[in-house]
């Protein structure tokens, strides 16, 4: 696949992700990393819990499935993706631990550079062959992900190092775009024709992903709360543990699956999973605010 054919689509889901990414480089400050670095041993486990545990995880829910292959390579490409925007805002929206939210998205943008190219292809070798038509091409894979993600990343991070007054004014309506813009690249996705860069998602594949997908999604919930809550970093920081491992960069696992694959198959559960799991993200917050008996969207007890 040294040559690809990009559609319209494609070239959408690249902007998308490149504003999304500048706006959470906006929300970065160097006080929030310098902070976790005095108290490392929350963001290590986030982390592990985001790179290793979670596609351990997805490796053996999907494994010994009858899903095609190609879906099954898709659900680990979303794996793969960790964090996002929409972690950031529940992390805010819920008071939960902002510092360790933005410091992992961050670490996160550098190291996906080489995690999702080794992920990606064990998993196209394992469910769909070694003579499968499907590749992931390395250099290409780096570029594109480096150029749309930590490149507008870093550009926002630093603009609000040497300019935090346009920082602060301009993330607002950034944040307004990212929202729109998100949901604008879903719907042309879900309905748009597969010859335009759409993913031709029906009723049957919906109903055939969604269980599997739902499964995903509460096991990051609890495996991130259990991570943190077995190391001990507290009832604030585990809950936002289980934010990061659950609530996946689901532009960034269109743009790897849609663009750089160009398979539409492979797109599908990353489609599937972004309808639901910021809802399940909200039943989480409410019900571990409820066990700590703290105001729903005010400070942790």
């Amino acid at each position: 696949m040294s040559a690809m054919n990009l559609t319209y689509i494609d070239l959408l889901v690249s902007a998308v992700l490149a504003t999304i990414m500048f706006g959470v480089g906006l929300s970065i400050n160097f006080s929030d990393l310098r902070e976790i670095s005095r108290s490392p041993k929350a963001f290590f486990l986030g982390l592990i819990s985001q790179m290793i545990l979670l596609p351990v995880m997805v490796f053996l829910i999907v494994g010994f499935t009858d899903l095609p292959p190609v879906i099954k390579v898709g659900f680990i490409i979303l794996s793969a993706c960790p964090g996002g925007t929409t972690s950031g805002f529940v992390t805010v929206l819920f008071r939960g631990n902002v510092a360790l939210s933005v410091s992992l998205i961050a670490v996160n943008s550098l190291i996906t550079l080489v995690t999702i190219p080794l992920l990606v292809n064990i998993a196209l070798t394992v469910f769909t062959g070694r003579h499968s038509p499907f590749e992931l091409p390395l250099v290409q894979t780096f570029l594109q992900i480096f150029f749309v993600t930590l490149l507008p990343a870093f550009s926002g991070v630093l603009l609000r190092y040497y300019r935090e007054k346009i920082a602060d004014k301009i993330q607002k309506p950034v944040r307004t775009a990212m929202i729109i813009l998100f949901a604008g690249v879903y719907t042309l996705i879900a309905f748009a024709d597969e010859s335009k860069g759409g993913s031709g998602i029906t009723s049957a594949d919906l109903w055939s992903i969604l269980p599997y997908a739902v499964i995903i999604n509460l096991a990051g919930f609890a495996a991130g709360m259990a991570m943190g809550l077995f190391g001990k970093t507290g009832i604030r920081t585990s809950w936002t543990i289980g934010v990061e491992v659950a609530l996946q960069n689901t532009t960034l696992a269109l743009l790897v699956a849609g663009t750089l694959i160009q398979s539409n198959e492979m797109v599908k559960p990353a489609l599937v999973y972004a309808l639901f799991s910021f809802w399940t993200a909200l039943l989480y917050g409410i019900a571990v605010k409820w066990y700590n008996k703290s105001r729903l969207f005010g400070d942790f007890n």
